[in-house]
């Protein structure tokens, strides 16, 4: 498996997980209703799901990875 499908990966099960987990706070703790319970989900699991990217370097392919909760960014083979 590359490096660039790994990323990818990496980027949608983070996103899904952080999703289905405001998806089920929000349900059970809010009075939203409709179309605004995903809407949200969909915000907040953007706005604290990890993001991770492929860089290319002379030592080969690289996925770093940057989140608002971690100082710098972490590096993965």
């Amino acid at each position: 498996m590359s490096t660039k499908v790994k990323t990818f990966l990496l980027q949608f099960i983070s996103f899904a997980v952080l999703f289905f987990l405001v998806r089920v706070l929000i349900v059970e703790f809010t009075a939203l209703s409709g179309f605004w319970i995903p809407l949200t989900s969909a915000v907040v699991a953007t706005i604290l799901a990890p993001q991770f990217r492929n860089v290319t370097t002379a030592d080969g392919d690289r996925i770093l990875m940057k989140w608002i909760f971690m100082k710098g960014v972490k590096t993965f083979k």
